[in-house]
């Protein structure tokens, strides 16, 4: 190792002679020079080198480099002041290209050593790209080689065959060799289509700024077509477009389009999200008959994707794309597009009747209604949205009757009557759809017992005996259903309801130890037990915790985070001098212990409290 390190630094003697000789490096940095890349080298020399010691050479390497070219112009300005003799000095010499060609080297050892990484590699091609070394095309045809699955790689090397070599015919290549490996490739086939039509239009911006005719600048253009299309004779396309006088370069985008549409669709059938790519590039472009090609594309997407809600979604929504955005302006259901769009909904419920569905056509009405600013309260929209607010209720209502109520659209129907400030109907809303086939519904349990709470908790009277009695028998109900982990807002608000009524607050309790014993304690995350305990110490005291996380403890699982709880406590009131709270806090570790042995965690805070005694004894003494 020390050998080949050795005889690396040995070949960069001329390099830094050149540089000392010219005056860009001392004597002494050129020493540190050297000793950062022995350094280096001895890291990539490793048996097992990391990635990142690649990408620390190459940084510094970087680093060095534009410091050289910083300090060679400094001393050309002053080679100029001193006179033309000495500008020889200046001359580019070995030491102008070695920094360029070791990164080089350093990358090209990276990159076989992690040859599947992707990032590595593009991020050599773009060091390639920019300092224009001419080893793109090599490197490019390696990545190929390693990775010729991966679609990236090859539009990578399209592009900049396309875009900075001007290499056409290379980049169609590129793409076609490309889409026979990964047909599959949704991102292939699309930026295909935009090459072949951004020539196009490149051909036909030429033919403007130069005169040409016609079918001298499109004659290049043919040889295209034959290829995509099996050496099709279009003579007589090219008879009746001249007869006709209709733009060659339109026709031909349409000829391109229709055969890329195809191949595509043949080798991804079911992916709706190519089709709306494809779809989005032909009305972007101005092709000619584009309107009997986007009649042709939709029918095929009605007839392959009609079983998807996806596309009845988007279809409706297409239809308002050529008017203002919802929530930029005052619409009512009266609007054509608005009337078209509901009736693409109406007709999905009937051929696609889902949750999915019932669920994508509210969310559509709910973006009607959002007012300007983005606030989503319905309560304070227009008057021209209350159409759209009935509408709304009446589309809640039919996935009720017709059995597609899920468990969301069962929250977000009592959510929207809170935010229309209805809350006797979302009251009664919520009542029945608990007491209905969603009875074993979390999130609408949870979602009612916090209605009711709040409802009292901003209520300006104070609550009743009955009010209270009411609210701990919904909750009762609400807890059976709802496990704990899923209940933590919903304990917090009881907790703070009801504080200051002792009879209740222990019934509460009571029900608490209940959902432990039955769903057990948390060993991380929320626990119930511990927020009961820090509510006991912080209202009633300690004596009052203690006799409460004791009942806790009593049960089968209590968790771990209780215990951690219960020793926080008892330890930072055994910091203040009481030895009964350390007792205690020795006892909790060890019942701790007994049962999370293997936590080492558990072990190392016991361990340190101990020293901690230790140390206060001696200090005292």
């Amino acid at each position: 190792m020390a050998d080949t390190v050795q005889y690396k630094l040995e070949r960069m003697v001329d390099e830094l002679d050149d540089l000392e000789r010219k005056g860009i490096f001392t004597r002494q940095e050129i020493a540190e020079i050297v000793k950062q890349r022995r350094k280096f080298e001895y890291r990539l020399k490793r048996p097992s080198p990391l990635k990142q010691d690649f990408l620390a050479y190459i940084d510094y390497e970087t680093q060095l480099d534009s410091l050289r070219r910083l300090r060679k112009k400094s001393v050309a300005r002053e080679l100029e002041k001193q006179g033309d003799k000495r500008r020889r000095r200046n001359k580019k010499s070995v030491s102008d290209f070695a920094g360029i060609s070791r990164i080089v080297e350093i990358y090209r050892i990276a990159v076989m050593r992690f040859k599947g990484d992707l990032e590595l590699w593009f991020r050599y091609l773009e060091f390639c790209k920019d300092k224009k070394n001419g080893r793109m095309k090599k490197v490019l045809a390696q990545l190929i080689r390693f990775h010729p699955k991966a679609p990236g790689v090859w539009i990578y090397a399209a592009a900049w065959e396309f875009d900075h070599n001007l290499n056409v015919s290379a980049a169609r290549a590129l793409m076609q060799n490309g889409l026979r490996v990964c047909p599959h490739s949704e991102d292939l086939w699309v930026e295909y289509l935009r090459m072949e039509l951004t020539y196009l239009n490149k051909l036909r911006v030429r033919k403007v700024a130069l005169g040409e005719e016609k079918e001298n600048v499109v004659h290049d253009y043919d040889m295209l077509l034959d290829e995509e299309r099996g050496n099709d004779d279009g003579s007589n396309a090219g008879t009746e477009v001249s007869e006709k006088k209709v733009d060659l370069f339109r026709e031909k985008g349409l000829l391109i389009l229709q055969t890329i549409y195809t191949g595509a669709v043949e080798a991804l059938p079911s992916s709706f999200g190519l089709r709306k790519r494809l779809l989005e590039i032909l009305e972007a472009t101005d092709l000619t008959h584009s309107e009997e090609m986007h009649k042709e594309m939709l029918s095929d997407m009605k007839r392959d994707f009609s079983r998807e809600p996806e596309y009845w979604d988007w279809l409706a929504r297409l239809e308002m794309t050529d008017s203002k955005s919802m929530s930029e302006m005052s619409v009512t259901l009266a609007l054509p597009q608005f009337q078209k769009a509901i009736q693409v909904y109406e007709e999905a419920l009937q051929f696609l009747p889902s949750p999915m569905m019932f669920n994508l056509y509210i969310k559509f009405l709910m973006d009607a209604i959002a007012p300007k600013g983005g606030e989503n309260d319905p309560s304070k929209v227009s008057s021209p949205t209350e159409d759209y607010i009935s509408h709304l209720l009446v589309v809640y209502e039919k996935a009720d009757v017709v059995g597609y109520m899920t468990e969301d659209l069962a929250c977000q129907y009592v959510s929207f009557y809170l935010q229309l400030g209805r809350f006797d109907e979302a009251r009664k809303l919520a009542d029945r759809l608990c007491s209905g086939k969603l009875s074993d519904s979390e999130k609408l349990w949870i979602l009612r017992a916090s209605m009711e709470i709040k409802s009292f908790t901003d209520d300006t009277s104070a609550p009743s005996k009955d009010d209270f009695q009411y609210v701990l028998g919904l909750l009762r109900s609400a807890l059976t259903k709802v496990s704990i982990s899923q209940a933590e807002d919903l304990w917090l608000m009881a907790l703070n309801f009801f504080a200051k009524q002792k009879k209740y607050l222990d019934k509460l309790v009571e029900m608490s130890l209940i959902s432990v014993a039955k769903d057990g304690g948390s060993d991380d995350g929320f626990s119930l037990s511990s927020v009961i305990v820090n509510f006991m110490l912080q209202k009633d005291g300690i004596h009052k915790a203690r006799k409460t996380y004791k009942r806790f403890l009593a049960l089968p699982h209590p968790g771990l985070a209780l215990y951690r709880c219960c020793i926080e406590l008892e330890v930072n009131l055994a910091s203040v001098g009481d030895k009964d709270c350390l007792a205690n806090a020795r006892k909790l570790y060890e019942s701790a212990l007994a049962t999370y042995g293997q936590d080492v965690t558990l072990w190392q805070n016991y361990h340190s409290m101990e020293i901690k005694v230790i140390l206060l004894y001696v200090y005292f003494l």
